[in-house]
């Protein structure tokens, strides 16, 4: 299956010791969030190749964000560089 790759637009710290962790598209229209504990945070990559099956519509108040954050990501950073 063809994956497509996805950038971090946004990384959410919350007050149970978990962070939320948001991969989208360079167009901002999907979207990949995961949940994962505060100390497994060592292995966050710029960008994940993600099945498209696994990603879910982008808001529209976020897409614009999420798109030229995701954009802004993929010219600052090696897709396997830790952020």
């Amino acid at each position: 299956m063809d994956t497509i790759r996805c950038w971090l637009v946004e990384r959410e710290y919350t007050d149970k010791g978990l962070v939320t962790l948001v991969y989208a598209t360079t167009g901002g229209d999907r979207k990949l969030v995961e949940q994962r504990a505060a100390n497994r945070l060592r292995d966050v990559t710029a960008a994940r190749d993600v099945e498209p099956d696994r990603l879910e519509p982008t808001e529209d108040d976020e897409r614009e964000r999420y798109a030229s954050e995701a954009q802004r990501m993929a010219d600052r950073h090696d897709p396997d560089e830790t952020v």
